[in-house]
């Protein structure tokens, strides 16, 4: 059985934007990453009033066996409804004696920091997208994954959902691919990552530069990949559009169009993770995950300062 440490798990506030709002109790990742490990006893998840995801597939073969969340309280009652043992204090105190560590998106946007230390132990961490909010963060964690050797993961779910899967192995039918395009809602390194990450999925890195032409509640960022294709990523707050994820690619002999079902998306991206620690198998190299946050700061800049952003810049 390998036991896994939940760091951040419990609770939930969109610190990302840069203003400061109360945790909220419960977590959309906390408890579906809790829920697909361990299961849940559905009268104790029910008895309060907070977010609870209650995943309908297992992992076997790994339980979440520690949690921990600046609001014990709640990290209580998700390690009752969960099942998982022990609440921690610390969150260092979580990253000992297990066999990995998941570190949640709990909204903060700086969830990386939680890695450093069980990086520095040689604990085989996964850390929730995004894994950082600009590119220089993104990469001072892939330089400490890599000086310390330890297995690490980070990416969007998105990415592996089955119709995501079989369309990178489909896509050659399609031709030579020059353009594209990806869809979410809401803001753009956030959440963009989701609709990014479906383009990575199929096609890989190799961005060059970033040129965003919308506005700050409505991106249309044109993205240019070293294998003369562009990609339109656009990216709208809920004002603009409502929520939803779409990828179409355009080739030669052909052309598809898909929106990913997102039933089960955190059983497909965990048992990647769980991949990672039985055989090793890295899905995600985290140098292609700095690139993608480089690429979301560069649309970011390039519509702050109205001009092309290489993606050299924000990766330095």
């Amino acid at each position: 059985m390998i036991k896994l440490g939940m760091i951040s798990a419990a609770t939930y506030a969109p610190l990302y934007r840069g203003e400061e709002v109360p945790r909220t109790p419960g977590s959309h990742h906390g408890t579906a990453f809790s829920t697909t490990f361990n299961g849940f006893d559905e009268e104790k998840a029910d008895q309060w009033e907070w977010t609870f995801v209650k995943s309908t597939k297992r992992i076997e073969g790994a339980q979440v066996v520690k949690v921990w969340d600046p609001h014990k309280k709640w990290a209580e009652r998700l390690a009752e409804a969960a099942y998982i043992p022990e609440v921690c204090d610390t969150p260092e105190e979580c990253c000992a004696d297990v066999d990995a560590v998941l570190i949640v998106d709990d909204g903060s946007g700086t969830q990386y920091e939680y890695a450093i230390h069980p990086l520095k132990q040689g604990v085989p961490t996964y850390c929730d997208k995004p894994l950082a909010m600009t590119g220089r963060e993104a990469r001072q964690v892939a330089d400490l994954v890599r000086a310390t050797g330890t297995p690490f993961m980070s990416a969007s779910s998105l990415r592996f959902t089955p119709d995501i899967v079989a369309l990178r192995d489909e896509v050659s039918e399609l031709g030579e691919i020059h353009l594209a395009t990806t869809i979410c809602g809401n803001e753009l390194v956030y959440y963009g990552i989701h609709a990014l990450s479906m383009y990575y999925g199929v096609f890989g890195g190799g961005a060059v530069s970033c040129v965003n032409v919308g506005k700050p509640d409505c991106n249309i960022v044109r993205v240019r990949f070293e294998q003369d294709r562009d990609l339109v990523l656009m990216v709208g707050e809920p004002e603009k559009m409502r929520a939803g994820y779409q990828l179409n690619v355009y080739g030669t002999a052909g052309w598809k169009s898909v929106v990913p079902d997102t039933a089960d998306l955190y059983y497909y991206l965990l048992e990647r993770f769980m991949h990672l620690l039985e055989i090793g198998e890295e899905s995600v190299p985290v140098e292609e995950e700095v690139e993608v946050i480089a690429v979301l700061e560069a649309g970011q800049l390039s519509l702050a300062e109205g001009r092309e952003v290489t993606i050299a810049e924000v990766r330095q």
